[in-house]
């Protein structure tokens, strides 16, 4: 699914004009990343968490040519599913 298809079928299930749902759509993803960013992480219960975790830096080695190279530490997203979801999920 597609950011464009979530607020097509948000707009369709509610009484709000398309335009409203973009907006509202953006500012929950701008929240949410802004969240992350700042290291507070999002918790949606039963659904999962959004956070920033924390690569040390490691010995790296390019596929191509075998050559090794140091990667650098950096912050990742991350993204740790709920129990509901996880459940959902193996039930198909």
């Amino acid at each position: 699914m597609k950011k464009t298809d979530l607020i097509q079928i948000l707009t369709e299930n509610s009484n709000l004009a398309k335009s409203d749902v973009k907006i509202m759509v953006d500012l929950i993803l701008e929240r949410i990343t802004s969240s992350i960013v700042s290291g507070e992480g999002v918790e949606i219960r039963g659904f999962g968490a959004f956070l920033k975790k924390h690569r040390k830096a490691r010995q790296g080695i390019n596929p191509k040519t075998s050559e090794r190279t140091q990667v650098g530490e950096k912050y990742v997203p991350f993204f740790k599913p709920g129990k509901g979801l996880k459940e959902m999920v193996n039930k198909g």
